[in-house]
């Protein structure tokens, strides 16, 4: 059973950078597809990115030229550098991986994330 726990949230000013880092534990972690989403208060959970086992990316629109992601296979983590924050990335962003071994996608807790302008 996959676990997943983010850490690296926080309050950050407009234009300022967070790096949003994810553990996980198991042992499939290196062929699991892992994505980073997140939810606005009163709005629906988004995709924000997304890293294949061969480290192929995708990113929503977005996010895209502003935001990075990227995975460590030996130490298990999957990271989310934010830079260029603006008021609307304020949410909570959830680590997420899905196996396509088992067909289950595992969530976090999330961390919470606020711009402020």
């Amino acid at each position: 059973q996959v676990q997943l726990v983010e850490s690296g949230g926080g309050l950050v000013q407009v234009g300022g950078s967070l790096r949003l880092s994810c553990a996980a534990s198991g042992s499939k972690f290196s062929r699991s597809v892992m994505d980073w989403y997140r939810q606005a208060p009163g709005k629906q959970r988004e995709l924000v990115a997304t890293i294949f086992s061969d480290g192929t990316t995708a990113y929503a629109d977005s996010a895209k030229g502003r935001f990075t992601i990227s995975r460590d296979n030996a130490k298990s983590m999957v990271y989310l550098q934010m830079d260029s924050l603006k008021p609307e990335d304020t949410a909570l962003y959830y680590c997420s991986s899905y196996s396509g071994v088992t067909f289950s996608r595992t969530w976090g807790q999330g961390t919470q994330v606020t711009v402020s302008s």
